[in-house]
Formats: structure tokens, C-alpha cells, sequence
């Protein structure tokens, strides 16, 4: 929003903070320790990956065969590597099912077996045990040191615990160790560029204290919310992620315009006030568009956007109070000592705006054709891997190789068929009992039909067991009327009440656009009597996606109308707010098109220390869009407000591009690079999905802020001239020339 000296709400909320600054000090301090001790307990209290596709047909299923069949709610796999031994060898076998029995004895082990699915040649040194638990994920988590401290290690194997559980309490202790690592890296490199950009070690501190009270109050409160509902555990790392870019950057703009007004204003309290009714009410107004983006992810149901919704809108919004608070008072106590403790030569800082970025403005105006064909064409291209992206569902992906979790998930994938261990699973629901000679007919009919489905390699169900083809209906019912057979089959969990499960290995692999293609065309199959459920991993991973996907029509016309409609009444032109959401789409596109190349393709993957899976994780357009969107549209008002200001006086609009962008530029870029820091050092901690956020969030707004701002801006401004303030009468410019002496 236009910044303005007219003494208004802002001012008189500043100079209300210097007067009770000792008073809002305090109480901020107060509060601060008071949250810290919740703080640190937060990532523990996050026990969901926040990917279950609530009422979804998948997740329908797979409580039916929960409730109706008694299928493990949870399960864990323990994966033993042998050295240069047989695995298969049953004295082998033996020593790991003797090396089990205290994992046996705990209450909540409901069955301990070799996993029986088919094993791929040149792995006689790998085995596999399931572990089904009479616990829900949340009971799990909790009780995995336990289950983990059951589990010993044979003389001459190595054993590594994987499965639900065991992955999301890596993903915790990732998590931490990610915030603290992050930390480390990003905030030292900040603080030297606020060194730069003050030349005061007190003014450089300040706005440090500003992220990090922001994050600590935000993760504080959300553990209060965890208490009542369930948060995904990549929360933590978001609200530390926003939190300490966009909190450092406001205070950047808050101490900037504060010592400016120093240097002006009569006393120490007239400066607070005008830093906050000029600076205050930017931040303000930049916090809401920061939001609106945010916001755009509750479109998405999947408690993962909703998690990182929520963490993200309460951080932002911190961020702004505390600086329109806490900050305030703090420069009130500070007064000229903002200035004290100067660590570079004042020859070396211009007090004056540097007259490069008007150079640059004009430099940038002379051309304005062949930068936009060149600049637009290099990031249109940057675009195009976009076109080829794969989305996938990581599991124990989201971890490095390093963690146990994932390790043994990655030696399971090799030494056994995955198709047989993640098949699609049909739940046939009949109205008479499963037993009935009439529901059995159904469903071996229901058998019969998905033999025929092209992509079926093998299939099994309570009628396959008995040996379909050489048994008439009524002759499968008498043998069905035996309790031993019947017992057998809830054993295997393929029939019980009024629930059969029909389950369908797939022949391709359980990721390829193969087995989604056949998991819809099962999903099409009706049997007269029969009420089908068609859920498992690959369904599962296909109504993840479908839900994200069939979203992000209504997230893109969310965020991009509502922007444009409030910097429509910002700027009052119909073009600006149309440049400016085209701007973003541009850097937005080039930035997730280089995130293609490194995740998908593995451009660059080593020196970054990423494990390429030939795959995007489908929420990262969604997230990408939604925080980047606002956050440049930030940048975006902040320059273009100062060309306004510019053109209302002048009506001259070269002059005011480069007035605009000399007054502007060196903030900006400062406040751009603290934020790619402080972003980008999620590349460097464990977590693939934040890895791909830092570097996917970096770029867009490294690429918005030193060649969108600095190089199309100004071009489009110059190629469009007076055109850009075109508007109807009731919003048009009215430019107020001022006469010459």
C-alpha cells in the first residue's frame, strides 16, 4: 500500500507504543518466555504426515477392512540385511523370530511374520518381518521407543524398522534437527547482510530478535491447537521457514524508515510514530497479501495444507503485531543508539538513495523490446519442464537415505516384488451374508469381471482360494458352511459378515501411470448386489492427487483474483495489477520448472545432497503458489506504490519508473536476499519436501527480485507508458503536475 505522512490511526497506534514502550517491552518478554517452553514441545506433538484424503473412496475402504475384517490399523516392518548370510535359510529364520520375542510379548502386538510376498532374485541376504500393532498411528508414535527397544539384532545381521510409524518418528526428529540446522546456516548469513545494509551491530540485531520471537510465539501457540487437533508434522519447519524470512524483512523495513525518521522528526517519539504510520502501515497491508495467498491452500482438504494454512497465517500475522508492537517500543527505547556499535565506515555507507538503480531504470527503458523478448523468453523457458512434471506421494522418500525408516523401506522395494506388497484392494460390501449362496455367486461374478480388467496380473479372493473353477455356486456354499474354512478365510482377512476382499496385484509397478489407469477402470466396475470399495496404496496415492489437482483451478482464480482486486484499488489501473500477477506467474513458473529439473530429473541433485525419485511431490506447486504469490505481490506493491507516488506529482512516467526503482531497489534487494537466505538454507537440512520448498521458494524470489523488478518492470512500464494508468474515471490517476520556478 501507498505509504503516507498524514498523521493518522498508524501514527497515533506509535506514538501510543513509545509511550507505554517500557510497558509493551515487558509484557513482550513475559509472553516470550512463557511461549518458549511450549515452543520446544511442539514438533512432538505433531503425529500426523497430514496426506490422509479424509472420506475419500480409498480411505472409506481402508476403514471398512479395519472395522469389518479386523485389519491392523498400524503396521511396522523389520527388515534384517544379512552379512554374506541366507536369510531364507530356516536356522536364519529361526535366530530372527528367537531375536523377536520380547517384541512379542508386549500387549499391543497383535502378529509377528515373514513377509510372504514374492522375492526378487539375488536377494537370499534380505528378510522381511510384519508387524501388525492394536494401535491408531497417534498410540503408535508414542509407543515406538518401546517397540524399537523389542527389537534385537541377530549375530551377523543388521536390522532396520520402517513402516508408518517408524517413518513419521524419524520425520520428528528430522523436523528438529532441520530447525536447529536451518537456524544455524541462515541466520548468521542474514545478519551479515543487515550488517551491510545498517553498518550497526544494534540495528542489525534487532530485526534477528523480531524472526525469532516470531517463530517461537507461533510454534507456542500451535502446540495449544495440537492438544484439540491434528496438525501435519512439516508445520514446525513452515512457520520456521516464513517465520524468520518474513519477520526479519519487516523489521528491516521498520528500523530503515526509523533511522530515516531520526534524522527528520523533532524527538524520539515523533520518529516511532511516523515509522509506523508510513513503514507500520506497509507492513500491515503486505501481511494481508502474504495472507491472502495463504489462504488459498484451505481449498485443498488434506490436513497437510491445512497444517501449513494455519502455521503460516499465525506466523505472518505475529510477525506484523510484534513488529508494530514490540519493535516499535524496543526503537523507542533505542532512540539514536539504533546507531551505536558501528561495524563499517560511514564513507562506505551513502546516506543518500544510490543513483545505481536509476541507472538501471533507464538502462533497462532504452531497450525496453528486446529485454522483454530476451528475459521473457529465457523464463518462459525456464517454464518448461513444468510441462513434464510427474507428481508422486512420498512416504519414507521425504528422508534421506541415512534414516533407518527410509533405508530399509528402499531394501524392501529391491528384495521383494512391490506389486505384490502394495496391491489394490476391492471391498465387495453384499446385503446377505458373505456365506449365502446368493452373495457368493456375486462375488465370484466380481471375481470374473476383474480377471477380464487389462493390467491384472494376479488376483485373489474368497472364492480363488477354494478353487473357483472346478466348484458350482451351491457347492462353494457347502464347503463355505464348514467353521474351519470359514475360520481360515477371516485369518487371511478375505471375508467376514457381509465384507469379502477382493485383491488385485497389478502388473505394472505400484507408481506407474499404468496401474493409476487401472485402478480407475476398477473403480468403474459394478456388480448388481454388491456395494465396491476400491482402496490401497495406489488408490490411495491417486486420491491424494486427484484432490490436490482438482483444487488448484479454484486456488489460482482465489489468490490471483483477490490480488488483483485489492491492487486494483491500490494502484486504481486496470493494467498494473494485470502486469503484476502475470510478473508472478512468470518467476513462479521458472522457479518450479528448475525444481523439475533437480527433484525429478537429478540437474544438479548430488551437489545439493537430494535424492532424485524421478518425481515432484504434488503438493509443492500448490505450496510454491500460495506463499510465493503473496510474498512477491509484496515487493510488487512496495515498488510500484513509490512510481505512483511519483507519477501523481510529475505525470512523467519514465521519470517515475526511475525514481521509483532508485528509491526502492537497494531495500528490496536486501529484503529479497535475507529471505532467499534464510529460504534457501532448508536446502541443506533432511526433509526432501522442505529441501524442494527452500530451493523452489528461493528461486522465485531471488528470480522476482533481481530480474522481474529490475529488468521487466521497468521495461513493461516504458513499452505501455501512459497506458499503465489506465482506468475508469472513477479510478483514474489524476495526476498533479507541479509548476517549475
Amino acid at each position: 500500500m501507498r505509504e503516507t505522512t498524514e498523521k493518522g490511526l498508524f501514527w497515533q497506534w506509535g506514538y501510543a507504543m513509545f509511550r507505554f514502550r517500557w510497558l509493551v517491552v515487558v509484557i513482550s518478554v513475559l509472553l516470550l518466555i512463557g511461549f518458549a517452553g511450549f515452543a520446544q514441545k511442539t514438533p512432538s506433538m505433531l503425529k500426523d504426515n497430514g496426506f490422509t484424503p479424509k472420506g475419500s473412496e480409498s480411505d472409506r475402504g481402508l476403514a471398512i477392512m479395519r472395522d469389518e475384517l479386523g485389519m491392523s490399523q498400524t503396521q511396522l516392518s523389520i527388515v534384517y540385511e544379512g552379512k554374506a548370510l541366507n536369510l531364507t535359510d530356516k536356522a536364519n529364520q529361526q535366530a530372527i523370530m528367537d531375536s523377536l520375542q520380547d517384541l512379542k510379548k508386549l500387549p499391543y502386538v497383535a502378529s509377528v511374520a515373514f513377509v510372504a510376498a514374492p522375492r526378487s532374485e539375488g536377494y537370499a541376504d534380505t528378510q522381511a518381518v510384519a508387524v501388525s500393532l492394536k494401535l491408531d498411528t497417534d498410540q503408535a508414535l508414542d509407543k515406538y521407543p518401546e517397540l524399537k527397544a523389542a527389537v534385537h539384532k541377530p549375530a551377523g545381521m543388521n536390522v532396520y524398522v520402517t513402516g508408518g510409524p517408524a517413518i513419521l518418528y524419524d520425520m520428528q526428529q528430522a523436523s528438529k534437527h532441520d530447525i536447529a540446522k536451518s537456524e544455524s546456516i541462515g541466520l548468521p548469513i542474514a545478519l551479515v547482510v543487515l550488517l551491510v545494509v545498517f553498518g550497526t551491530l544494534v540495528a542489525a540485531f534487532v530485526p534477528m530478535i523480531v524472526g525469532l520471537m516470531s517463530v517461537t510465539f507461533t510454534l507456542g501457540i500451535t502446540y495449544f491447537i495440537a492438544q484439540h487437533h491434528s496438525l501435519s508434522n512439516f508445520l514446525p519447519n513452515m512457520v520456521t521457514m516464513l517465520g524468520l524470512a518474513v519477520g526479519i524483512d519487516y523489521a528491516l523495513f521498520l528500523v530503515s524508515r526509523f533511522r530515516e525518521e531520526l534524522g527528520v522528526q523533532k524527538s524520539v517519539a515523533e520518529a516511532v510514530a511516523m515509522t509506523c504510520q508510513t513503514a507500520g502501515k506497509s507492513i500491515f497491508f503486505s501481511g494481508i497479501a502474504v495472507l491472502i495467498g495463504l489462504f488459498g491452500m484451505l481449498f485443498v482438504n488434506l490436513t497437510f495444507f491445512r497444517s501449513l494454512c494455519l502455521g503460516g497465517v499465525i506466523v505472518v500475522s505475529i510477525s506484523v503485531i510484534v513488529a508494530n508492537t514490540m519493535l516499535l517500543a524496543v526503537l523507542g527505547l533505542l532512540g539514536h543508539r539504533i546507531n551505536a556499535l558501528q561495524v563499517l565506515p560511514k564513507r562506505l555507507r551513502k546516506k543518500e538513495s544510490s543513483i545505481f538503480w536509476e541507472r538501471v531504470a533507464y538502462a533497462v527503458m532504452r531497450r525496453p523490446i528486446v529485454l522483454i523478448v530476451v528475459v521473457g523468453g529465457l523464463l518462459i523457458y525456464s517454464m518448461v519442464p513444468v510441462s513434464h512434471m510427474k507428481l508422486s506421494v512420498p512416504n519414507a522418500e521425504v528422508l534421506p537415505p541415512s534414516y533407518e525408516s527410509r533405508y530399509g523401506a528402499e531394501l524392501m522395494k529391491e528384495a521383494y516384488d512391490a506389486r505384490a506388497m502394495n496391491p489394490i484392494q476391492i471391498v465387495a460390501i453384499s446385503k446377505e451374508d458373505v456365506w449365502q449362496a446368493s452373495s457368493i455367486a456375486q462375488i465370484r461374478a466380481l471375481t470374473d469381471q476383474v480377471k477380464g480388467v487389462q493390467g491384472v496380473k494376479d488376483m485373489q479372493s474368497m472364492v480363488t482360494v477354494l478353487g473357483p473353477g472346478s466348484h458350482t455356486d451351491a457347492e462353494l456354499a457347502q464347503m463355505l458352511a464348514g467353521a474351519d474354512v470359514r475360520a481360515s478365510l477371516e485369518a487371511k482377512q478375505l471375508a467376514k459378515g457381509h465384507t469379502a476382499l477382493v485383491v488385485v496385484t497389478p502388473a505394472s509397478q505400484p507408481d506407474d501411470e499404468a496401474t493409476d489407469a487401472l485402478v480407475r477402470e476398477l473403480r468403474k466396475l459394478e456388480q448388481p448386489g454388491l456395494d465396491l470399495v476400491v482402496t490401497g496404496g495406489a488408490a490411495y496415492r491417486i486420491d491424494i492427487i486427484d484432490r490436490i489437482q482438482n483444487e488448484i483451478p479454484a486456488v489460482l482464480l482465489f489468490v490471483m483474483g483477490i490480488t488483483y482486486f485489492v491492487l486494483l484499488l491500490a494502484f486504481r489501473s486496470l493494467v498494473l495489477p494485470l502486469k503484476a500477477v502475470l510478473m508472478n506467474m512468470l518467476s513462479l513458473g521458472a522457479s518450479l520448472g528448475i525444481v523439475v529439473l533437480v527433484f525429478q530429473h537429478g540437474y544438479m541433485a548430488d551437489m545439493l545432497h537430494i535424492t532424485s525419485i524421478g518425481s515432484v511431490s504434488a503438493t509443492l506447486p500448490v505450496i510454491i503458489f500460495c506463499v510465493v504469490f503473496g510474498i512477491s505481490m509484496d515487493y510488487e506493491v512496495f515498488l510500484i506504490s513509490r512510481i505512483m507516488e511519483e507519477y501523481e506529482e510529475s505525470g512523467d512516467n519514465d521519470r517515475s519508473t526511475a525514481q521509483g526503482l532508485k528509491k526502492t531497489g537497494s531495500l528490496i534487494t536486501s529484503a529479497a536476499f535475507i529471505l532467499v537466505v534464510v529460504v534457501g538454507s532448508f536446502i541443506f537440512t533432511d526433509i526432501e519436501i522442505m529441501k524442494a520448498l527452500g530451493l523452489g521458494l528461493g528461486l522465485a524470489v531471488l528470480i522476482d527480485a533481481s530480474i522481474v523488478r529490475v529488468m521487466l518492470v521497468p521495461a513493461l512500464m516504458k513499452l505501455l507508458g501512459d497506458a499503465n494508468w489506465w482506468a475508469p474515471k472513477w479510478l483514474r490517476v489524476k495526476p498533479q503536475i507541479k509548476d517549475t520556478p
